[in-house]
């Protein structure tokens, strides 16, 4: 499916063309569109020799195993272009929307950044959780129990069955082996309406940075996903001094929030010549409409800049 690297319109340009474009030889984590190193090396080798010999191991294979080429998907931007202008493979920029910390102490430090309409937007936007009976909360750490895995399962679980769009690719155990094998990483936000639960999110934490997953309710409610996905999460961020917050890919309606438009890098060797040059020339195009709106992020976001810049 692509794996938030959307390249179904190279698939189709190859059956147009009368080219096999499956299997593919795909590098990367499942289900997670995070950028982290691809090829792990321990501490102390020389990497990019390693790097190097990992790359040529995966054309090798791809051709072996009939593969029409190698994806390397959200690998670090330094390894994207080392691979790419080492090995000839394409690099791809494609686009998410992340918030960043501009050392705001408070969530008022945060809408001071929007104009009075925005900011008047925001804030009846997250005050519709209280004035619809419901509360938000974190639970992370030696509160988290077999239980929150249940609802985090059930929450993806609802999602998945209320959308024509909805696939279920991950199983009920998943989430317990998660939350059991990551309790320092996990984090359930729940909301809680009449004293029962009635939508949360699964997210993951590493560092200085949240990762937005899985969201799901047993009730519809205004505003509510906004409020249970970005606004208390927000919120946490600068109360914890997280610098950023990643709530996955895709998703327009979170630039209006403050999320700035960021780069995600792939890069991609395909062994048809014919097809590799139709994609490499949609890359370049793509490249240059992104970089815009990569350079007026913030701008974008309806973020002013802050004072002294």
């Amino acid at each position: 499916m692509g794996e938030y690297i959307y390249d179904f319109g190279w698939a189709n340009a190859a059956q147009e063309l009368g080219i096999m474009y499956y299997p593919k030889l795909l590098v990367g984590v499942p289900l997670s569109p995070a950028t982290a190193p691809r090829f792990l090396t321990a501490e102390g080798e020389d990497r990019a020799a390693l790097v190097d010999a990992l790359v040529r191991a995966a054309i090798e294979y791809a051709r072996e195993e009939g593969c029409s080429g190698v994806h390397i998907l959200y690998p670090p931007e330094e390894d994207a272009r080392a691979i790419a202008e080492r090995h000839d493979f394409a690099h791809r920029l494609t686009e998410q929307y992340h918030w960043r910390n501009a050392g705001y102490r408070t969530w008022d430090d945060f809408l001071a950044r929007f104009t009075s309409k925005r900011r008047h937007q925001l804030k009846r936007e997250r005050a519709a959780a209280a004035g619809q009976g419901i509360s938000l909360r974190t639970v992370r750490g030696a509160e988290l129990g077999p239980e929150h895995a249940e609802r985090a399962w059930r929450f993806y679980e609802a999602t998945n069955l209320r959308h024509p769009w909805g696939h279920l690719q991950l199983r009920r155990d998943f989430f317990h082996r998660v939350f059991r094998a990551l309790p320092d990483q996990v984090e359930l936000v729940e909301a809680v309406r009449g004293g029962k639960v009635i939508a949360g999110a699964f997210n993951l934490a590493h560092g200085d940075r949240l990762y937005g997953r899985y969201w799901g309710c047993f009730e519809e409610h205004p505003f509510l996903h906004f409020n249970v996905c970005m606004y208390h999460s927000i919120d946490e961020c600068i109360r914890l001094g997280r610098t950023v917050f990643e709530p996955g890919a895709g998703g327009e309606h979170k630039i209006a929030r403050g999320f700035v438009p960021t780069p995600v890098h792939s890069v991609h060797r395909i062994f048809d010549p014919q097809l590799d040059r139709a994609v490499r020339a949609f890359i370049r195009r793509e490249r240059a409409a992104l970089e815009q709106d990569f350079a007026r992020g913030e701008e974008i976001a309806g973020l002013r800049p802050l004072p002294g810049r």
